[in-house]
């Protein structure tokens, strides 16, 4: 039984970690309208693991097995549907020759080939014309190897729902309409920007997912900074936007085991237990802040990651730099102003100034209309009430708040403060 298990969480690894660079190189030889095909070769080498270890064991390396399989597949493929399936045009020349077929598969699955090919399935799954709701579902299921089912679960919709997202956006692949490639130069700063968008949606979703029952995704963290830092290893898409945007990651992802108790409710900034904070990834985070620094007018990015990276190296909730903070949200609401950043440089106010003052700026936010299904905005409102002793305004706050949000841990928060205000 254990034998088992050691192998079934072995192929899970392997899947979650490899799925992605497989289908991308298969994809790359294949052609984007055959993408379906590489994901039926990446599962059929998956099945055939389960079978085959279950009986002969594992062997010694795993990874490398996975691969030859998979490449085995793919030659097996190409010769039996040569001339009856159209591949990738610039490499189906050499994919009609025995001579030239088995070293041309043997190339493209190098790893810095792999490496590339990864990169050019991110920036097929986030092109312009694919809505971004199907962007971070496509990311999901090709190169994280979600299933239909763990994406609709993170999404809280159901599965017929991602995919109708999925065939609508490989439609688009199937009548070739999407290349698959990094972008020239004179595209690449459009692309990158829904790239980031899309790993920036991926990660927020699994720091503070507004869909699930589990508050944080560690998985969708993970993914979302993987991704990341993969932008990074490549000398075209190594730009001070995403090194700003790998180190807000980090910052954030440092924090993530201390955001819950044991009782799994939320615990505060001001609450959490700064000695468990992940110095590593603080200290990765600040060397990609640097990196990023090298640009300006600085992006929305670095920014947020200027206020992360305050919040990291604070000796504690009072120690906290909040009048750098503060100048830090004053230029997001200037550059790119919004009534989320609005909201957030009044909570810095009221931290400074107090909660009245965090009050009045609330109630005189810019577009505070367009923030009326945001629960944050009651939220905030009842904390500041409350911590001004006016507990009528904070319990009509709060249970407005309570109406909003569909997260236990949310709600649990919530309910706690609302008991605040009997006493």
């Amino acid at each position: 039984m254990k034998g088992s298990l050691s192998i079934t969480e072995t192929i899970d690894h392997l899947f979650r970690h490899e799925y992605g660079k497989i289908v991308s190189v298969l994809t790359r030889i294949f052609g984007m309208h055959n993408l379906e095909l590489a994901e039926d070769i990446v599962h059929d080498t998956l099945l055939k693991a389960l079978e085959q270890w279950r009986f002969s064991g594992m062997p010694e390396n795993p990874s490398a097995w996975f691969y030859k399989v998979a490449k085995n597949k793919a030659i097996d493929v190409i010769r039996r549907e040569k001339r009856h399936r159209k591949f990738a045009a610039d490499v189906a020349p050499l994919l009609q020759s025995e001579y030239t077929l088995v070293p041309t598969i043997k190339e493209l699955f190098n790893e810095n080939e792999v490496q590339d090919d990864v990169l050019r399935m991110m920036f097929a799954c986030c092109q312009p014309a694919i809505p971004s709701e199907s962007q971070v579902a496509l990311i999901l299921k090709t190169l994280c190897g979600f299933s239909i089912e763990e994406i609709a679960k993170a999404f809280l919709t159901n599965p017929e729902t991602i995919n109708k997202r999925l065939y609508r956006a490989r439609q688009q692949f199937r009548e070739g309409e999407v290349k698959f490639e990094i972008p020239q130069p004179h595209q690449l700063e459009a692309r990158l920007e829904n790239v980031l968008t899309a790993l920036y949606l991926l990660f927020n979703e699994g720091y503070n997912s507004t869909s699930n029952d589990q508050l944080v995704r560690k998985d969708l963290v993970v993914e979302a900074s993987r991704l990341c830092f993969l932008l990074t290893q490549n000398k075209i898409t190594d730009s001070p936007k995403v090194n700003a945007l790998l180190s807000l990651m980090l910052f954030h992802a440092s924090r993530i085991n201390t955001r819950l108790d044991d009782q799994h409710n939320i615990l505060l900034l001001a609450d959490q237990d700064r000695t468990q904070w992940d110095r590593d990834l603080i200290e990765a985070g600040v060397r990609y802040f640097e990196k990023s620094m090298q640009e300006e007018p600085y992006n929305f990015y670095q920014l947020q990651a200027g206020i992360a990276l305050q919040h990291a190296v604070a000796p504690s909730f009072e120690h906290t730099d909040w009048s750098t903070i503060l100048a830090l949200y004053t230029i997001i609401c200037s550059l790119f102003p919004s009534p989320v950043a609005f909201l957030n440089r009044a909570i810095v106010l009221a931290q400074i100034d107090g909660p009245l003052c965090g009050i009045e700026e609330i109630n005189n936010l810019p577009g505070k209309e367009k923030l009326s299904t945001y629960y944050l905005l009651p939220a905030t409102l009842g904390d500041l009430y409350l911590r001004a002793g006016n507990k009528e305004e904070a319990k009509k706050n709060l249970l407005q708040a309570l109406s909003l949000t569909h997260a236990p841990a949310e709600k649990k928060l919530l309910q706690s403060k609302l008991e605040q205000c009997e006493g």
